[in-house]
């Protein structure tokens, strides 16, 4: 996300006018509010799923592979991949998201409400997907790392990950200060600034005469700490792309950093 677009589906701390909630882990309230789904009603859907049937044909997924959408918020990609014919498992911390999505379920899709710092079903699946930045969101390094060693526990032997996420040395450099979107009648006041490594995004509203803050915090995440996440975890990088048709990663033009590491 060469900045923080709709695609992205970045999630944030929610806070009004006069309350605080600095303490909390922004992402464990934002994924639950009614305004994030409304902020990002327009991402696009086309693109994901071309995303998606381009890594199905990389990774060649067979009818009786086993796949984790780690991060699967109100689980579209997860429902997307079953209708291909998969056995889908989605988790996501949202209890909110997690309640829409399992009236979808069947005998090959299930979700489930969970954390990703916690390993999920040891050694029990062929893929696990994390995409579209659904990843530093956490305040310390320690958590991050956590977080790749329960994938690479939950990953079967020779299992893949696929990790998805903006290319931060392009995003750094390409940063929108602020801008403003109208959705519902709801004016969205959007700013972006840099602090102690992290991209924030501060936004600001009114809403049946109520003023609303939320704030959005994803850590600026370089491929090389990456790199050290997956070594740490006992992971191996097998390709590095660069956007969802599967093109070469380029560190200054790319948009994206998506890595397929293997176990």
């Amino acid at each position: 996300m060469s900045n923080f677009t709709p695609k992205d589906q970045n999630k944030a701390l929610k806070t009004t006018s006069t309350t605080s909630n600095q303490n909390n882990e922004w992402f464990a309230t934002w994924f639950d509010s009614h305004y994030y789904h409304i902020l990002y009603k327009d991402r696009d859907d086309t693109e994901a799923r071309l995303f998606i049937d381009n890594i199905s044909l990389y990774l060649n997924f067979l009818p009786n592979d086993k796949l984790l959408d780690l991060a699967c918020g109100k689980g579209r990609h997860s429902i997307y991949l079953n209708q291909k014919g998969l056995f889908v498992e989605g988790i996501d911390l949202s209890e909110e998201s997690i309640h829409y999505a399992q009236q979808f379920e069947n005998e090959r899709l299930h979700f489930s409400q969970h954390d990703m710092r916690k390993i999920y079903k040891k050694s029990h699946f062929d893929f696990i997907l994390n995409l579209f930045t659904s990843f530093g969101y956490f305040q310390t390094d320690k958590e991050n790392q956590e977080a790749i060693i329960a994938m690479a526990k939950a990953l079967q032997f020779e299992g893949r990950i696929v990790l998805d996420f903006f290319n931060t040395t392009k995003v750094l450099k390409t940063l929108i200060d602020y801008e403003e979107k109208i959705i519902e009648g709801i004016t969205f006041k959007i700013s972006k600034t840099i602090q102690d490594n992290f991209i924030i995004k501060d936004i600001h509203f009114e809403d049946k005469n109520k003023e609303f803050h939320f704030q959005e915090r994803v850590k600026a995440i370089q491929a090389t700490d990456f790199l050290r996440y997956f070594r740490e975890a006992g992971l191996t990088v097998a390709r590095i792309f660069g956007d969802y048709d599967l093109s070469e990663f380029e560190e200054e033009t790319s948009e994206r950093m998506i890595f397929v590491v293997e176990k």
